[in-house]
């Protein structure tokens, strides 16, 4: 009799169990680059072997910036790390060096410095973290008016900056491969209004990044780059530019998407990256 009660106290826990399973609601799913879902820990524990991670993000989707962080500090339990990002162009690395060092204050650095309009919410703490950790934290991106000058008049008006002004941006002439797949989607989703300029535009992002990422990395560290997840997706953009340049670095790459169901990786999200964070498409966004 008490060998029944046990069992039937044991089916209804089972079922109790198996109940709470089938109400729980993840936020987001973690992917490799197949489609196979993957624990957290494990995704880690791959990313501490890579020279350089690049981790794309969808700007306004605070699962991303909440898992950037996350991350940062995990695997600098176990690398010395480096961080950079695209949301600070290059010609702010200053005022964002005096930040880190005490020099200038958080607001002070938010009025020198073009900083993004959700700099506060999401990438101020990854910031903090570098400040607090005494490590590098390289602004990455173009100056925005030199990708607006590509935009409109092509990579020829980059000839007529100065010699301060192209320290700001990849060494020209830029290299430039129009059949990306990254930019010719770019040109489908634009249709009658996508130009040539527009690609050339996102290339001279793409290989500024890469040139100052590379040009800051030292041997030995692991040096995490966070940039919109369009930036790197498809082993692409910034990650083209840098194999070109040294293709014997361990590169990873993390991208972030999102779903209306998230139990499984759907085909056009399956390759993207190294590991895929697929996001509830209910998700509120940071603006």
């Amino acid at each position: 009799m008490l060998l029944s009660h046990r069992t039937f106290l044991a089916g209804i826990i089972t079922l109790l169990f198996m109940q709470a399973q089938a109400q729980d609601k993840p936020a987001y799913r973690l992917y490799d680059s197949k489609g196979k879902k993957v624990k957290y820990e494990k995704m880690v524990n791959q990313l501490q072997n890579a020279d350089i991670l690049l981790f794309g993000e969808l700007h306004d989707n605070p699962i991303a910036h909440w898992l950037q962080l996350e991350v940062t500090t995990d695997l600098s339990k176990k690398r010395h790390l480096m961080l950079g990002a695209e949301m600070i162009e290059a010609d702010n690395q200053n005022e964002l060096n005096e930040y880190l060092i005490d020099s200038i204050t958080s607001k002070e650095l938010d009025s020198l410095a073009r900083l993004w309009k959700n700099y506060k919410t999401d990438y101020k703490p990854l910031v903090d973290f570098a400040k607090e950790n005494k490590l590098s934290f390289i602004a990455c991106n173009v100056p925005r008016r030199y990708a607006k000058l590509v935009h409109e008049c092509g990579f020829e008006a980059l000839d007529t900056l100065n010699d301060e002004e192209k320290s700001w941006i990849a060494p020209l002439p830029i290299d430039f491969d129009p059949d990306i797949k990254t930019y010719k989607d770019i040109l489908e989703m634009m249709g009658e209004h996508g130009t040539i300029e527009i690609v050339k535009a996102q290339a001279l992002k793409d290989a500024t990044m890469s040139h100052f990422i590379l040009a800051n990395y030292k041997s030995g560290d692991l040096f995490i780059h966070y940039n919109g997840a369009f930036h790197s997706d498809e082993y692409e953009g910034i990650l083209w530019h840098m194999k070109r340049i040294n293709n014997a670095l361990n590169y990873m790459t993390i991208s972030t998407v999102s779903q209306e169901d998230i139990d499984s990786l759907e085909e056009e999200n399956i390759g993207k990256a190294d590991f895929i964070i697929c996001v509830d498409s209910d998700m509120t966004l940071t603006y």
